[in-house]
């Protein structure tokens, strides 16, 4: 009897071992099986600012000099409202049914397909990532126009500021996917939240010193620069000009505020309830939608009180300054780290997809599930090879158009009303079951119903400024 004692004990601490074991493993998962998420309101809000206080700054003194001071203030506070209200009613959207307990949808296109279904789905999955490619190369662009910047920037310091320093910018676009070759190699969006925070830092570096330097030019001046409907059409612009920069303005605007697409992968990082993710999301939004519409107008109401109808379309690399050249380096180079953060939270996503539909499809298969893991890094040969690839397209897309101003304010346009106004209101209203010709149903008609025409208009000025400048480039020169 006494020898039999320690083995029964011994079973019992083995039960007992294994019970915990089990609790050990729920504790760290989520409702769905996935490893818990452990996202707040503050990685959810660099992830935000990270995607929305991007190139799109720098071009919001060339929008202000097109629509002048009154329409231009106007069209920011309006836009900012906008995509603040709709990405509130998309965060609703993340679980189908009980906001707390539903069922999780991890994309935006997942999301559509559970509220909506049909042929929205397809409309929406086709929309979001070829908008996603369309950011991936405009940041591309970006990037390696602000690389070119800092080396013009020491040229035009040694040589002084008549000498043209002219440079391929190819070379940059080159490096830059080099690097995105290797972020790439994350896996997933829950890993990068440091490098959001990172470049979150960074848009805050550039936006202050290029608010700085508008101040600085703007007191230089002695007194603000600029009109209250802009560009003149008797200062060397014609009436169509007019009309196709205006609209332009229009989309460079909207492109600012584009962050809808991504809001659901964002909010998938959030931890469980309570609070419900939802709720976190949106206190989120708020937060970085007031941080960059404050920023918004201190940047582009400065550049346009510097330089007034003359704004460049980037203002840290058209040269509206020149000096402390030191500091235009520092400004820029904190651009080029802030894109290589920025191109990864927008893309990853796409990635997410991609890889999704490849599993579901050759479930089991070595190439795509064979990964070795080193850091952050999650080395598959499937991962390697397809991630690689899609940046290489990129980057060769961007040398073939290198046209900053015009590819933005054509990506703003396009994405805008789909993607931060439409899916939103419909989706609210099927699962709010908002009746038909109530007040409420009508007024988020209306408001679909303006933004559509909006994002027409900013279209069809971007793509007119995209013909314009074809007509003046040629292919892989890198000018």
């Amino acid at each position: 009897m006494a020898a039999s004692k320690p083995s029964h004990l011994s079973g019992e601490a083995m039960e007992v071992s294994v019970e915990a074991g089990n609790r050990g493993d729920e504790e760290r998962l989520d409702d769905d099986g996935r490893p818990r998420r452990t996202g707040t309101m503050w990685t959810a809000s660099a992830h935000i600012i990270t995607a929305v206080i991007g190139a799109g700054v720098l071009s919001l003194a060339w929008a202000m000099a097109q629509l002048g001071w009154g329409p231009g203030l106007v069209a920011m506070v309006v836009f900012a409202a906008i995509s603040y209200y709709t990405s509130t009613l998309l965060a609703n959207c993340y679980r189908s049914g009980d906001p707390v307990a539903g069922k999780r949808n991890y994309t935006y296109t997942e999301a559509v397909r559970a509220i909506l279904g049909g042929a929205q789905v397809k409309l929406c999955g086709v929309i979001q990532y070829a908008n996603l490619v369309g950011i991936a190369i405009g940041y591309t662009i970006a990037a390696s126009i602000s690389m070119l910047a800092i080396k013009r920037a020491d040229c035009f310091h040694d040589k002084g500021h008549k000498n043209p320093c002219r440079s391929s910018s190819n070379p940059y676009m080159i490096l830059f996917g080099a690097v995105e070759i290797l972020f790439s190699q994350i896996p997933d969006f829950d890993q990068i939240w440091w490098l959001s925070i990172v470049a979150a830092v960074m848009s805050f570096t550039y936006a202050t010193i290029g608010l700085s330097l508008g101040i600085a030019q703007t007191v230089a001046n002695g007194g603000f620069r600029g009109s209250l409907t802009g560009v003149s059409v008797v200062a060397g612009v014609s009436p169509t000009q007019k009309v196709w920069r205006s609209l332009q303005a229009f989309g460079d605007i909207s492109f600012a505020y584009s962050y809808a697409y991504i809001l659901i992968e964002i909010q998938d990082t959030i931890r469980a309830p309570p609070p419900s993710e939802a709720a976190v999301m949106k206190r989120a939004t708020m937060v970085s939608v007031a941080t960059t519409t404050f920023f918004y107008m201190l940047c582009g109401c400065m550049g346009y009180a510097a330089f007034g109808d003359t704004a460049p379309d980037n203002l840290l690399t058209g040269f509206g300054f020149y000096e402390p050249f030191w500091l235009l380096d520092v400004a820029n180079a904190a651009i080029v780290v802030h894109l290589v953060g920025a191109y990864q939270v927008f893309v990853q996503p796409l990635f997410a997809f991609v890889e999704a539909r490849a599993a579901a499809r050759w479930p089991g298969s070595r190439f795509l599930s064979r990964e070795v893991r080193a850091g952050p890094f999650a080395l598959s040969v499937f991962r390697l090879t397809w991630r690689t690839a899609f940046v290489c397209l990129t980057t060769v897309v961007a040398m073939l158009l290198p046209f900053f101003g015009d590819v933005v304010g054509l990506l703003g346009a396009i994405s805008f009303w789909p993607l931060t106004v439409y899916f939103p209101v419909e989706m609210y209203i099927k699962q709010r079951g908002v009746r038909r010709w109530s007040t409420r149903w009508v007024c988020l008609q209306t408001l679909s119903a303006a933004c559509f025409l909006v994002s027409v208009a900013g279209a069809v000025g971007s793509t007119a400024g995209v013909m314009g400048a074809v007509k003046l480039h040629r292919p892989f020169s890198g000018y």
